[in-house]
């Protein structure tokens, strides 16, 4: 009981403090929000071309790990979107809303990806932000892809169904996960569905998808809970670190 009141009372310390003190943007500092609007127009865009499932950038048509029978890091999912990639301003204003508690940064963020998702629709009836582990969740107080969510349903009118999946397990922090064998393995089993996803196109919300490989575990326990169509949507995109070949040659 002590160590959960702690954690509660540090979670509570920290709110606070993120709703007293003014946002600055972190790319040239005025006040207002994390990233203001000049500094977003320079931002890098995940643009073509990329993998047409998993959107690993720099690939024409699919990746190796996206086609054919060795289907892996995208396997349960119908393709996965970002409007950024994960580099210079936006790793920075990811690891500050992620880790730093600005959870303030949750409308400037979550509403750059409405803006996509409405120039870029897919097919969804519901938002489902991946979940923390209830541990994970105590100890940061608030899950960032259900603040994205929130904000995505402010800007699109879909739903934000947070009773869907569950993480049954509290895996090692994915990028202390090496390689994506290991990144796969380390969310094997790790999220199930409880709730009735039967017939229901699914869009996952994350802030960060890097191989795919939680988005994909998500994704498999919708699928074996009857979920009609899955796509991903994150605020950013990894480069992978040796980028695949296309299947066309390209």
């Amino acid at each position: 009981m002590p160590n959960l009141l702690t954690s509660f009372l540090g979670a509570a310390a920290k709110a606070a403090v993120n709703l007293v003190l003014p946002v600055h943007c972190l790319g040239c500092g005025q006040q207002g929000e994390i990233i203001c609007t000049s500094c977003f127009s320079t931002l890098p865009l995940l643009e073509r071309p990329f993998c047409d499932i998993c959107a690993d950038p720099g690939v024409v048509g699919l990746c190796r790990s996206c086609r054919g029978p060795d289907r892996s890091s995208s396997s349960f999912l119908s393709g996965i979107r970002a409007p950024f990639l994960m580099e210079g301003l936006v790793r920075e204003a990811v690891h500050c809303f992620k880790y730093r508690n600005c959870r303030v940064a949750a409308p400037c963020l979550g509403g750059q990806m409405s803006i996509y998702l409405d120039a870029n629709p897919l097919p969804g009836d519901v938002l489902v932000p991946v979940p923390l582990h209830p541990k994970k969740l105590r100890e940061r107080g608030y899950n960032q892809a259900e603040l994205l969510a929130r904000e995505l349903s402010k800007g699109t009118g879909l739903k934000v169904e947070t009773g869907f999946l569950a993480r049954t397990r509290n895996t090692a922090p994915q990028a202390r996960s090496g390689d994506g064998s290991m990144r796969q393995r380390n969310v094997d089993r790790a999220f199930e569905c409880r709730g009735d996803a039967q017939g229901v196109s699914c869009i996952l919300v994350d802030d960060v998808c890097t191989t795919g490989s939680t988005l994909n575990a998500c994704a498999e326990a919708l699928a074996a809970a009857g979920a009609s169509s899955i796509w991903a949507l994150t605020l950013a995109r990894e480069r992978l670190s040796a980028p695949l070949p296309s299947c066309d040659g390209g």
